[in-house]
Formats: C-alpha cells, sequence, structure tokens
C-alpha cells in the first residue's frame, strides 16, 4: 500500500454552524508525507493537524495557530480518514469548516469526484500495542491492540427518542460510508436557543441538524437511523482520532466520550512510544490492513 493524496482540486460551498455565514471550502492534493494541512485562506495562515494545536474541544475540535483558528472540523476530517486519505490540503475563508447537512455525506461526495491518486511512498500505519484510556467520572474513550479497526460507542441522554444508544462500527470505508456517513450532528432546541443567545450556532438549523425538544424529534422527514444519535457520536470519534497523525489499527470503545476526552486520549497515547508500532505497510503486511484502508 502507498500514500494517496486526491486527484484533482475540488471545492464546495456551506454555511457556517456557528457564524452562520457562507464558507468556501477547497481540497488540494499535497505531496507524500506531508500530512493534512488546514489553511485560512482569509488570513493567510497554515496550520496542520496535530494535536498540540487543538485549542478547544467544548462544541467541536478546534485547531489554531499564531491566535487563528477552524473550528468544527471533525466531519469533515472523519471522511478523509474514512477514504485512507495521507496527504491532503484544506483551505478555508473562514474560522469554520461549512455544517453542511450535519452529516460526513457531502464530503464523502466531494472526495468522489476529486477522486484517489497513490504517492511513491509507502503507507504508513499506527498499530495501537498497549491499552491507553482516559476516564471522566463514569464516562471513558479507549484504545485497545487488535489486528482490526473497530469502533465500540455507547452513549445515554435521559431523553425518551435517544435513552441508551450502542453502536458498534467494523471499520472499511465501505461500512463507513454506508452505518455512519448519513450520522447527523444532534441538540436540544433549549440548548440551540441558549447558544443563540450568545452569538453561536447562528447557521443551525433543521437542515443541518436532529434538533429535540424534551419529547420529541422535531425535524419533519425524522431519523435516517433509529439510532443515528450513536452512529454520528461514531462518525465525530473517527475525525478526532485523525489527529493522530495516520490511520491506525486498533480497538476503540466509549462510554459517553466526547471531543475533549478524545483528544486527551490522542495527547495520551503519543505521550509514550511503548503505547504503538508505526509500521510501513509493504509486502505480506499489506495483506492485513488493505481491508481497512484499500
Amino acid at each position: 500500500m502507498y500514500q494517496t493524496t486526491i486527484k484533482k482540486t475540488v471545492s464546495l460551498v456551506g454555511i457556517g454552524l456557528h457564524r452562520g455565514n457562507p464558507v468556501n471550502l477547497t481540497l488540494e492534493p499535497l505531496e507524500a508525507n506531508s500530512g493534512i494541512v488546514f489553511v485560512r485562506k482569509d488570513v493567510g495562515v497554515s496550520i496542520p493537524l496535530l494535536p498540540q494545536n487543538v485549542v478547544d474541544t467544548k462544541m467541536a475540535t478546534v485547531i489554531g495557530k499564531d491566535g487563528y483558528s477552524i473550528s468544527t472540523i471533525e466531519h469533515l476530517l472523519s471522511a478523509i480518514y474514512a477514504y485512507g486519505i495521507d496527504n491532503i490540503r484544506i483551505i478555508v475563508d473562514a474560522d469554520e469548516v461549512p455544517v453542511m447537512d450535519g452529516s460526513s455525506a457531502s464530503f464523502c461526495m466531494l472526495l468522489d469526484e476529486a477522486g484517489i491518486v497513490e504517492q511513491d511512498v509507502a503507507k504508513r500505519i499506527m498499530l495501537i500495542k498497549k491499552d491507553v484510556e482516559i476516564r471522566d467520572g463514569d464516562k471513558y474513550v479507549k484504545l485497545s491492540p487488535s489486528k482490526d479497526l473497530r469502533y465500540d460507542f455507547t452513549i445515554k441522554f435521559s431523553h425518551p427518542v435517544i435513552e441508551n444508544q450502542t453502536y458498534v462500527l467494523e471499520f472499511t470505508k465501505e461500512n463507513y460510508k454506508k452505518e455512519v456517513a448519513r450520522a447527523r450532528t444532534f441538540g436540544f432546541l433549549h440548548e440551540a436557543q441558549y447558544l443563540r443567545s450568545k452569538g453561536l450556532a447562528l447557521g443551525g438549523s433543521l437542515e443541518n441538524a436532529i434538533v429535540l425538544d424534551e419529547k420529541k424529534v422535531l425535524n419533519p422527514e425524522g431519523l435516517r437511523f433509529s439510532d443515528e444519535f450513536v452512529r454520528h457520536k461514531i462518525l465525530d470519534a473517527i475525525g478526532d482520532m485523525s489527529l493522530i497523525g495516520m490511520n491506525f489499527i486498533g480497538n476503540y470503545e466509549a462510554l459517553a466520550g466526547s471531543h475533549h476526552l478524545n483528544h486527551m486520549l490522542t495527547v495520551e497515547l503519543l505521550k509514550d512510544p511503548a503505547n504503538y508500532e508505526i509500521v510501513d505497510i509493504v509486502g505480506a503486511k499489506e495483506k492485513e490492513y488493505v481491508k481497512a484502508y484499500a
């Protein structure tokens, strides 16, 4: 297996979730060993996707540099990760990635339009070698060694539509597109009203999020999956874990995980080289991992 980038530059325009303004997004190919690099075109700042560049995780994963930031990056990163793309430049002209319909489906379509091309450098993958766990009371996120990649997520909400949900994704690109990519972000009406009073979530609507009142889903079309809520949490987790800097092989498990806990998990993982092994996927090893990252 070789590192990949996109075949051609592609663009789209969408609304930013928090500012409510149009955002132009462009994806460009990058040479091998470049990784994922964000660019704020409006201020001329490049921000490599690295754990140390994470500046906020309260409501979304936010990266920043030199006083400038880009928020709500996790849905786009989730799609990029699922497509196994190693090197790509992401250009926006605002401080957030457009929310689109609240899932990663639009970004998958954009990547399908761009196409994927192999580069002349072997692909690197991180193998999880030891259990790494972050806990916050009953909440936790965990990575453990495995020969494949699985996301196992449980959520608990005291809401009649959500309650307790668990979903396990046996990760492949096709499983991701079929089972997770269309799952939308969600929130509660009282939270949206509070955020708007603070000048946030100005672009949020029933077009780009599942909104719930105290008893029901307010979106007239209903849910895309009966357990869409936990599926979206997996979508988020995949995007957050891309901060590791490469695809990995191991099991991810979470109970009430969050952007913040996911960030702490990536930091804890990378803190000790004994937690992982980085391998070039060539020769015999290629057959072991091609299913997930073909």
